[in-house]
């Protein structure tokens, strides 16, 4: 692919063309879980209580690395309550008491045809164990200023904890079922800066998440407010906390679309995710890191025609057991 990909053999390239694996098609003699929904409020949180984005007009500067100055910035967003949707998907013939493995997907709704239908068809199949789904919107917007870029971008061990002690305990509650507490049976994905917050979910909390999938993840500048432990905000992770830090316990499944976000801007602007996903997947190499890489020729970000084609083989990647 390119220089910036070691030749360990765990890195592959697919496409231009795309097609739906067979695990994305309803079998109808596959027995179906049950999705419950609920819904949680800001003003139950303490953690979130709720910021909007406020847009302006204003040319927005930026420091050395990238940050909006802050004589700009200072009035990017504004407090406002939001509603959150949890979407729950139960296996079929679960026992409430059993301890449940599960899986834990960030920006839920874009996964909610998809995900439910792979694991009926893996779990039957016994490619993967009986698992709980458990499909979280954030609290809404996007990027520097909103709640979802305050929830996912953010590199800290605060959105873990939000999940941790606000968010299990509700489905749990929801739903009757009992969730593991063993980290190597619980796994957190997500798309675009939602990838980056699973990511950043495992990395700072290991004792709860093990298992790492990621689309198009953010691994680029866009934390905000700045912080000076992470000044290039999750560019940090391959530039310095990866290389730096003793390797964790962490199998991690990342990819990334040829034709992603800002694939043609220079380095130095830390927010090219093409070569962001690379030098993530270089650290991981460098550091003997449990991952898979996947280059998607063509793939846009947070492209559905590759998640349809890859995620079956992702997931049960993900809850193997094997060295690599």
């Amino acid at each position: 692919m390119n220089q910036d990909l070691p030749p360990t053999g765990r890195e592959r390239v697919i496409g231009p063309d795309y097609v739906p694996a067979p695990e994305t098609v309803l079998r109808p003699e596959v027995p179906a879980g049950t999705v419950r929904a609920f819904v949680l409020r800001s003003t139950d949180s303490r953690i979130y209580p709720g910021i909007r984005r406020i847009d302006t007009a204003v040319t927005r500067r930026r420091d050395a690395f990238g940050n909006r100055i802050a004589a700009e910035a200072q009035d990017q967003s504004v407090a406002e309550p939001y509603l959150r949707t949890v979407w729950v998907y139960v296996p079929p013939g679960h026992s409430p008491s059993r301890p449940l493995p599960f899986l834990l997907v960030q920006d839920g709704h874009a996964f909610l045809n998809l995900v439910p239908r792979v694991l009926d068809n893996l779990i039957a199949d016994g490619r993967v164990p009986a698992m709980a789904a458990i499909l979280i919107d954030s609290g809404g917007g996007d990027a520097q200023g909103s709640q979802r870029g305050l929830e996912y971008d953010t590199v800290s061990g605060v959105y873990s904890d939000f999940i941790e002690t606000e968010v299990l305990p509700r489905v749990m509650a929801e739903t009757g079922l009992t969730l593991s507490d063993d980290p190597d049976r619980r796994a957190t994905m997500g798309v675009s800066s939602g990838a980056a917050c699973a990511f950043t979910m495992a990395w700072f909390h290991p004792e709860r998440y093990r298992r790492v999938l990621s689309y198009s993840g953010t691994f680029v500048n866009q934390q905000s407010p700045p912080d000076p432990h992470s000044p290039r905000g999750a560019w940090e992770y391959h530039a310095t906390f990866i290389p730096q830090t003793d390797p964790k316990p962490l199998r991690v499944w990342l990819e990334v679309g040829e034709a992603d976000l800002h694939a043609d801007d220079p380095e130095e602007t830390w927010h090219n995710w093409p070569l962001a996903n690379r030098r993530m997947a270089a650290a991981l190499a460098a550091r003997s890191y449990r991952y898979r890489f996947t280059f998607s020729r063509g793939g846009r970000h947070a492209d559905s025609r590759v998640m349809a084609a890859t995620l079956p083989a992702a997931l049960v990647w993900l809850w193997g057991d094997d060295p690599d």
